[in-house]
C-alpha cells in the first residue's frame, strides 16, 4: 500500500541515529572523569615542584592568632591531636581542679587559642564584672571567658579560700583585664573605715554568721569596686557571682555590650530578673556544660500562668524559686555611686532611674550539684535547728538544705536532693515547659563549650606566670572610697511613680521608672508567694 512503502524507509534510518548518540554519550561519559583525574594529577605535581598550590600546613598563619605558636609550628586547624594541647597532670599542681577545662574533643580547632581577649580603650561602653569568691579555676575561668565572650573587658576579684591559692591566683593574675583583691589585714582594716561601715542602712546584717555575713562582704567589696572600676574608665558594672551567668537575650547580637549600648542615657541601673537552674540528673559535675532547662523569673510571666502553675512549679519546696528571686542588676559609673547590698547599686545625691528589660536575665546555677550540698554545710557553723538556721540563712531553702545536709546520711540527702531539687518527672517537666515556665536556654553551654574546645582554658594554664603580685594590690586602690571620696546628704526619700516611654532599641523593656530610695539594703528575696500581694507594672 502507498502508505506503507512511504513509512518503511524511514524506519531504520531512527535507529541508526538512537544508536550513534548512546555511543557518543558513552564516550562522553568515559572521558570525563579521565580528564578530571588528569588534571588533579598535574596540579599536584606542580605543587609538589613549588608550583601554584601549597602545603595545607602553610594556611596555618592565616587561621592562628598573631604571636600564636601556631605562627611557626605550622598546623593546620584541626590537624593537630588534643593531647598536644593539654597539659598534663605533673605539669600542673592543681590538675583535679582544672580537668574539667582540659577537657576537650579531638580534633580541637585553635581559632580562639592564646586569644587574650584584650579589649581596645576605644571600645565603648567598657563593662566590669566584681565577685567575691573562694572558688576554683574549674569554675572561674569559664565564668571569666563566657563573660569577655559577652564584651566584659576588666573583673575585679576578691579572692579568699582556694581561690586565693598560689596555685589558683597565679594563674588569674596572669589573664589581662582581671584585678585580684585578696581578703587580708589591711582590707578588712581598710574597708573598716569606710562610710558603708558606719551607716546604717546596711547595720541590720551586721554580726550574723553565714550568708549575713557573706552579704557584707560583698556590699564592702562593691564599694571598693566602683573606685578602681571610676579610675580604670569603666562605664558600666556588675556584681555576679561565679555561679551566675549574664543571659544578654533581646539584643541585635549575643553581647552584653550591645544590650547595655541600646539603654537610654538616662537610665541609671539595668536589672536582669534571675532565672534558676532545673537540673534533671544527680550527677551533674560541669552545670555550665550540663544544665540547659532554666526556671523563668516572675517578672518574665504572665501573672496567670505564674500563679495558675506555682503549686507544680514548686514541688512542695518552700517558695518558686529554691534561692533568690530578685536579679542582679548594672550600674552606670557616676559620681555618688554606691552599692545597695550584692543586689542592687544606689546613690548618695539622687534617685537613680532603673529599668528592667523583658527579655535579658541572669542564669543562677543553684544547688546544680549534689555536692553544693555540703558544701553549702561546710561553710557554716550553725546548729541545725530551725531556731539557729535563721541567724545564717536568709531564704527558707537554704536552711532546710543546711538542716538535711547536717542531720541525714549519704543516701538520705541524695533522696532528699532528688526530691526537691531534681527534675525527674517527664510529664511536669514537658507541661512546664509547654505554659513557658520552664525553658530551655542552649547559648551559654555552647560558648563555654566551644571555648574548652579551643584550648582556651588550658592555654591560660599553661602560660600563668609562676610570680604572685599579693603584696602590690593595695597600691593600686585609692587612699579614698566611693563613700568618702565625695561629700553627700541624702535626698529626702520620696517615689513619683512617674512612667517613662523611653524603650531599649529594638527590644522592649518591662518598666522604666525612678526607684525608690532604700533605708535599707536590699537582700536576696524570693518569688511572690501565691499570697503575696506581687503584681508590678509589666509592659509587654
Amino acid at each position: 500500500m502507498p502508505s506503507h512503502h512511504l513509512h518503511a524507509p524511514l524506519r531504520p534510518s531512527s535507529a541508526a541515529s538512537a544508536s550513534a548518540f548512546s555511543s557518543k554519550l558513552i564516550l562522553l561519559l568515559t572521558l570525563l572523569p579521565l580528564s578530571l583525574a588528569a588534571l588533579a594529577f598535574t596540579l599536584q605535581w606542580k605543587g609538589d615542584r613549588g608550583g601554584l598550590l601549597s602545603d595545607p600546613a602553610s594556611a596555618t598563619a592565616r587561621w592562628a592568632p598573631q604571636g600564636s605558636r601556631h605562627t611557626t609550628h605550622e598546623i593546620f586547624p584541626g590537624m593537630e591531636s588534643s593531647s598536644s594541647s593539654l597539659l598534663s597532670p605533673k605539669s600542673h599542681h592543681s590538675s583535679s581542679d582544672c580537668s574539667s577545662l582540659l577537657r576537650t574533643s579531638s580534633p580541637s580547632f585553635p581559632y580562639f587559642r592564646d586569644w587574650k581577649f584584650d579589649f581596645e580603650s576605644s571600645i565603648r561602653p567598657k563593662i566590669c564584672i566584681t565577685t567575691s569568691t573562694s572558688a576554683g579555676l574549674d569554675q572561674i575561668l569559664p565564668w571569666m571567658f563566657y563573660h569577655k565572650v559577652l564584651g566584659v573587658s576588666t573583673f575585679f576579684l576578691f579572692v579568699e579560700g582556694k581561690a586565693a591559692s598560689p596555685t589558683v591566683s597565679k594563674v588569674l593574675e596572669s589573664i589581662p583585664g582581671v584585678k585580684l583583691i585578696y581578703r587580708t589585714r589591711e582590707l578588712e582594716e581598710q574597708q573598716a573605715k569606710s562610710r558603708i561601715w558606719n551607716e546604717t542602712w546596711l547595720s541590720s546584717f551586721f554580726y550574723k554568721p553565714c550568708n549575713y555575713e557573706l552579704f557584707v562582704k560583698q556590699s564592702l567589696n562593691m564599694e571598693m569596686a566602683i573606685v578602681m572600676a571610676r579610675d580604670a574608665g569603666m562605664d558600666w558594672i556588675l556584681h555576679l557571682d561565679t555561679d551566675e551567668l549574664i543571659h544578654p537575650a533581646g539584643a541585635s547580637e549575643y553581647s552584653l555590650r550591645q544590650l547595655l549600648l541600646d539603654v537610654p542615657g538616662n537610665v541609671d541601673m539595668v536589672v536582669f530578673p534571675n532565672y534558676e537552674s532545673s537540673v534533671e540528673r544527680d550527677d551533674v559535675q560541669d552545670p555550665f556544660s550540663e544544665v540547659s532547662m532554666f526556671k523563668k523569673n516572675y517578672d518574665h510571666l504572665p501573672k496567670d500562668t505564674y500563679f495558675g502553675m506555682y503549686k507544680e512549679s514548686t514541688r512542695g519546696n518552700p517558695n518558686y524559686f529554691l534561692t533568690y528571686g530578685n536579679g542582679k542588676a548594672a550600674a552606670r559609673i557616676q559620681d555618688h555611686l554606691r552599692p545597695n547590698g550584692a543586689h542592687r547599686w544606689h546613690n548618695y545625691m539622687k534617685t537613680p532611674n532603673e529599668v528592667k528589660l523583658e527579655e535579658a536575665a541572669v542564669l543562677h546555677y543553684t544547688y546544680s550539684k549534689f555536692s553544693d550540698l555540703t558544701s553549702r554545710r561546710d561553710r557554716c557553723g550553725c546548729k541545725p535547728t530551725k531556731e539557729d538556721v535563721k541567724r545564717c540563712f536568709m531564704l527558707d531553702f537554704d536552711r532546710s538544705a543546711f538542716i538535711i545536709a547536717s542531720t541525714a546520711t549519704e543516701e538520705e540527702m541524695l533522696s532528699w536532693y532528688r526530691e526537691h531539687v531534681v527534675w525527674g518527672d517527664k510529664d511536669l517537666k514537658l507541661k512546664l515547659l509547654r505554659k513557658g515556665i520552664l525553658t530551655r536556654i542552649y547559648t551559654p553551654m555552647a560558648i563555654i563549650q566551644g571555648l574548652r574546645e579551643s584550648g582556651v582554658f588550658s592555654s591560660v594554664i599553661a602560660s600563668a606566670q609562676t610570680t604572685l603580685s599579693k603584696d602590690k594590690f593595695l597600691a593600686s586602690i585609692d587612699s579614698s572610697n566611693s563613700s568618702r571620696a565625695v561629700a553627700s546628704e541624702s535626698v529626702p526619700s520620696r517615689k513619683t511613680g512617674k512612667r517613662l516611654e523611653n524603650k531599649a532599641t529594638a527590644r522592649k523593656v518591662l518598666d522604666l521608672e525612678t526607684s525608690e530610695h532604700h533605708e535599707a539594703a536590699v537582700p536576696p528575696l524570693s518569688p511572690p508567694g501565691v499570697n503575696a500581694d506581687y503584681f508590678p507594672p509589666m509592659e509587654v
